[in-house]
């Protein structure tokens, strides 16, 4: 597993000062809606110079037509981010735009699939997608698979699951991972770094539990040699 660490916080400065007390680590660092759009790509420039060993993810999930999803990849892809995501259920045709325009290029970022958002309790999915949580986003990692992606987004639980219809090397990220059993908050499918460990997980995603810590550079080392230790 790899360290994925949420850039969450509600000023630049607040996200600045963490990645500087969490230090040069070959972690990965998630910039997601809100610190994108206030900071912008500029934002992305110096946390790669505040942590040179750090990969970056930018989580904005793009979903629109075709060209448009297409257009955005390229454009994501040339600020030199490491990952980004796209919604699974913007479908076939334009999962294979993106891919096909990130092509052209002589390296690109890894491209992932968001399945089902971990908001989400198995009524509330069930309502929108008529179909269960395990059942669909087990259908969207093999519409991804199938189409040349990296990856998906889902929860812990889905995860092993969704390797066994695609593939052991196929990436699972997984928000609401609460390492020491820490407070759920707004999620509903919250997992522990053990049961991440064992539904074989790539990329524990972790925010509140790090920034709502005392000491976040200690947190940090703490869930480091935990991830060591389940390897």
């Amino acid at each position: 597993m790899k360290l994925c660490v949420a850039l969450d916080l509600p000023t630049k400065s607040q996200n600045i000062e963490l990645v500087k007390e969490i230090g040069i680590k070959s972690i990965w660092l998630k910039v997601g809606f809100r610190s994108y759009i206030r900071d912008g790509k500029e934002f992305i420039s110096e946390l790669k110079k505040l942590n040179p060993k750090a990969k970056i993810f930018l989580d904005l999930k793009l979903y629109d037509i075709p060209n448009t999803m297409a257009d955005a990849a390229l454009e994501i892809a040339n600020i030199g981010v490491d990952m980004f995501n796209i919604h699974a259920s913007a479908g076939t045709v334009a999962m294979k735009a993106v891919m096909e325009r990130l092509s052209t290029l002589p390296v690109r970022p890894i491209v992932l699939a968001v399945t089902a958002l971990t908001s989400f309790d198995d009524e509330e999915f069930e309502n929108i997608y008529e179909k269960s949580i395990m059942e669909k986003a087990t259908q969207f990692a093999r519409m991804s698979y199938e189409n040349g992606l990296d990856g998906v987004v889902c929860s812990a639980f889905e995860s092993k699951a969704i390797k066994s219809v695609t593939s052991q090397d196929f990436m699972t990220l997984c928000p609401a991972i609460r390492p020491f059993g820490e407070d759920s908050g707004d999620q509903s499918r919250v997992a522990t770094l053990e049961f991440a460990a064992q539904e074989l997980v790539d990329f524990p995603v972790i925010g509140r539990p790090i920034y709502s810590d005392s000491n976040p550079k200690e947190k940090v080392e703490k869930i480091l040699d935990k991830i060591e230790s389940l390897a």
